[in-house]
């Protein structure tokens, strides 16, 4: 005898972006960590999330390009579908209160455009080499920038794949110790990891006990050699690096001497 289907979920009324945080000690957690704790938060809340058809219905989340492991991010995002129209002010107060320290929600707007992942185009990354000794650091980026190819090789998810770390490399700054870079997203994604694996292979004295601190500042269209804002109704180029950087600086700063909140 056949099985009977389940009820169809009606589709979403309202769709919203949202931008939030990955900061402090909660960089350690995976991308599937903050799935669950996400879906947890969704419920404390009490939103009124539509869900997925089928016989196991999902709320209705699309996460975008969000950062590996272990960087810090300012600049996540993902889509949610809600059965009744809600006040996006709302939405952020409501989750942001629901997650963990650590994960924090900055932004919520209605979808007005296309579907989030096409308007991720291109990363803001600062990578902290101050763990490097100074002349290593700076011949190691001097040289990485002026090569025309830095192959690298990375696990997959297919397996080990080479691929050029510098092709994706549309613009960079140097502050100090402080190596802020735009990278393009393309197939295979070039990470941060992979240039601090390029400075290693190209100056080995600087290979350090502990990698540096990656965090990203901005995430959106790529607007020539810079990061545009991909919930804004137009693409105007992302706030300052100095004044991204300066900002987090202040809550990494805090969030140090705070203990690593549990994930419930």
């Amino acid at each position: 005898m056949a099985r009977a289907q389940p009820p169809q979920q009606p589709p979403p009324v309202q769709r919203l972006l949202l931008r939030y945080a990955k900061r402090g000690r909660l960089r350690f957690a995976s991308h599937r960590d903050f799935a669950r704790a996400f879906e947890r938060a969704l419920r404390r809340a009490g939103l009124p999330m539509a869900y997925s058809s089928g016989f196991t219905p999902h709320p209705r989340i699309s996460y975008a390009n969000p950062a590996a492991t272990g960087a810090e991010s300012e600049a996540e995002y993902l889509e949610l579908g809600l059965a009744q129209v809600t006040d996006p002010a709302v939405v952020r107060t409501e989750l942001d209160q629901a997650l963990p320290d650590g994960f924090d929600v900055l932004r919520v707007v209605e979808r007005v455009a296309g579907p989030l992942a096409e308007r991720l185009q291109a990363s803001l990354w600062s990578v902290d080499l101050s763990a490097w000794p100074s002349p290593a650091r700076l011949s190691a980026v001097e040289r990485f920038e002026a090569a025309e190819q830095v192959w690298v090789s990375r696990l997959t998810k297919h397996g080990q794949r080479d691929f050029d770390a510098r092709s994706a490399m549309v613009s960079w700054s140097w502050r100090e110790a402080d190596w802020q870079v735009v990278l393009r997203h393309q197939v295979p994604l070039v990470r941060p990891d992979d240039l601090v694996s390029a400075l290693v292979q190209i100056e080995p004295s600087g290979q350090t006990p502990l990698p540096p601190r990656l965090l990203r500042l901005a995430q959106g269209p790529l607007l020539g050699r810079t990061v545009g804002d991909p919930l804004a109704p137009e693409d105007p180029p992302c706030e300052s690096m100095t004044a991204a950087g300066a900002e987090y600086g202040i809550m990494r700063a805090r969030s140090e001497t705070q203990p690593a909140p549990l994930l419930g």
